[in-house]
């Protein structure tokens, strides 16, 4: 199969392509920049210049593949969510149309979204419109519209935490506010949960979807339910040797900043029906153990590499 893939030099995606090509599959991976054009050719992939804003190029990379996955978002956090959600969104109607009538598999991605406290989010979750402040089941709605026009459109939800070597989203941000601080906290009892999930084992389900998902799917890429947050904060106070504090849910926002509301949610998510359809069985360290395996507590260069 030859898959295009977007955000191919990306944390997930770079492991998508690595995943896929193992498994025989040709990958073409979309590069916004020489560097990354050259990483992806090293990699056994073939470039395909571009971005997500430019839609013709979308589209024609959609257009000579067998598949597409689609894990590249701008999650630049100096950019409104919904601006950031409406970007994706043409970029999914310009690859989804590229693909229509064709039967051919067309994989997004997504979150696990945010219940009510203590409630579990599952495959079947449908958020309310007042709590998907980012637009993503919006989006959802917008790729597996195109089920109804002849294309294997799934979408795959990962929880706040895609972690593993090279992560540069919420967990090396904890980690630098503890370093910073001299405290590892959490908010109030630390008893919320965060679900999570190894990069390597994110990158086999989205092959197990582009390869089998049925249409109109909605897959869970969750390896672990839900991780106390003290736990985390307890983890990250080992390696850096400082205490461990509980804060008030309203010191959270000075405490942690944009990220205080994000660690203050309750958002477990089961993946009980993604792995009984598709025989996916995560087999990476969990959270925990990734942290304890210390690469995330090493200088920005060597943890990269």
């Amino acid at each position: 199969m030859r898959v295009f893939v977007t955000g191919a030099t990306g944390f997930i995606g770079s492991a998508v392509v690595r995943e896929l090509l193992d498994a025989g599959h040709d990958v073409v991976g979309l590069a916004r920049s020489d560097e990354a054009a050259a990483s992806l050719g090293a990699a056994g992939a073939v470039a395909h210049r571009g971005d997500l804003n430019d839609l013709e190029s979308l589209r024609r990379g959609a257009a000579a593949a067998d598949g597409v996955i689609h894990t590249a978002y701008n999650h630049d956090f100096t950019v409104s969510r919904l601006d950031a959600a409406a970007a994706d969104r043409r970029a999914i109607v310009a690859m989804g149309e590229a693909l229509a009538g064709s039967d051919r598999p067309f994989v997004i991605t997504s979150g696990t979204g945010v219940r009510a406290p203590g409630q579990m989010a599952t495959e079947d979750t449908t958020p309310d419109a007042s709590s998907d402040s980012t637009g993503r089941y919006a989006t959802e709605q917008v790729a597996l519209s195109f089920v109804e026009r002849g294309v294997r459109a799934c979408v795959v939800r990962f929880p706040p935490s895609v972690h593993g070597r090279g992560d540069h989203g919420f967990l090396p941000i904890l980690i630098s506010i503890a370093r910073t601080k001299g405290v590892s906290a959490y908010p109030d009892d630390g008893s919320n949960r965060w679900p999570a999930v190894h990069r390597l084992d994110a990158a086999h389900l989205f092959r197990l979807a582009v390869e089998s998902a049925p249409a109109g799917a909605r897959l869970h890429g969750v390896a672990e339910d839900g991780i106390p947050v003290r736990d985390i904060a307890e983890a990250i106070a080992g390696h850096l040797s400082v205490p461990v504090q509980s804060i008030s849910l309203d010191e959270a926002p000075d405490h942690f900043g944009f990220l205080g509301s994000f660690f203050s949610l309750d958002c477990p998510a089961s993946s009980a029906l993604t792995r009984k359809l598709l025989g996916w069985h995560p087999v990476q360290p969990g959270l925990i153990a990734d942290l304890e395996q210390g690469h995330y507590f090493e200088p920005v260069g060597a943890m990269a590499s």
